[in-house]
């Protein structure tokens, strides 16, 4: 068992302080001898933590991701219903788990998205319409233009972001350790553009015209409308995320289980079949 084991827990969904399983795990984990305390929204996690606990959806995570970005402190994501891929852990044996320190730490690439003030996502950082006429996308990688975008949006997404938004978009399904970042149009009107994959060493610059004025700019769960004619800088940020993982499960049991990766009724071996 780890010396002092220091535990934050983090909630977004204030009925889940309720929830009896949340309050099992809490009094598992102090019996076992670990310090455990909440993280509240407007607070720092205090010196010394080991892990941060996110108790909730993939959502939860992302919030939770951004209170110790820049920090050593890796986030455990704890879900208590539908599984995601950030917050993938079930309660089942995760306090022994932890109190004997059965349990790993992956490093997470993030993006670091440059509108003026500087601001770092795990998923992606998303552009989108505000009104009714279309974007005008100009991409340069490395300072080399790509043919301009004309869409709904565009999206830049990280390894671990491309279950997420980008796979909505089509984009390709990456595995985590992959050193890859994904450019994605969004609903684009000229349909001969596709997905593009990058190397994380890639430095892009993008710029926008729109008729309308305004322009969402959407990094994780975090969204502001910036003008349209603002120039967005992104690239792999110099920093990563600790994401802690109980058990042997792994990216693919992952997508196995929450996208039926593979489902077809030839994969289904059944006994005394005869072909």
């Amino acid at each position: 068992m780890p010396d002092m084991l220091k535990l934050a827990y983090y909630i977004r969904s204030r009925e889940l302080h309720r929830d009896p399983r949340l309050q099992g795990l809490l009094a598992a984990l102090r019996g076992g001898g670990a310090r455990v305390y909440e993280l509240r929204e407007d607070a720092s996690p205090e010196e010394g933590t080991d892990i941060l606990l996110s108790f909730g959806g993939d959502g939860t995570f992302l919030s939770a991701a951004q209170k110790v970005i820049g920090t050593p402190i890796p986030v455990l994501g704890v879900n208590l219903g539908r599984l995601g891929f950030l917050s993938e852990t079930r309660l089942d044996a995760l306090a022994p788990a932890l109190l004997q320190g059965a349990y790993r730490v992956e490093r997470r690439a993030l993006l670091e998205v440059d509108t003026g003030v500087k601001s770092y996502a795990l998923n992606e950082m998303a552009l989108n319409r505000t009104g009714a006429a279309m974007l005008g996308i100009d991409v340069l990688i490395d300072g080399a233009p790509l043919p301009t975008y004309w869409a709904d949006g565009l999206l830049v997404a990280t390894s671990s972001g491309s279950t997420a938004y980008s796979l909505s978009v089509g984009g390709p399904i990456c595995t985590p350790a992959a050193e890859v970042l994904i450019v994605a149009p969004i609903a684009p009107h000229n349909h001969n553009v596709r997905p593009l994959v990058l190397p994380a060493s890639a430095q892009l610059e993008i710029r926008l015209r729109s008729r309308d004025g305004g322009v969402m700019c959407t990094v994780d769960n975090r969204a502001a409308e910036i003008p349209a004619d603002s120039c967005i800088r992104v690239s792999t940020a110099p920093l990563t995320l600790g994401k802690v993982s109980v058990g042997d499960t792994s990216f693919i049991d992952a997508l196995r289980d929450r996208l039926l990766w593979g489902q077809d009724v030839r994969n289904v071996t059944e006994k005394n079949t005869t072909i």
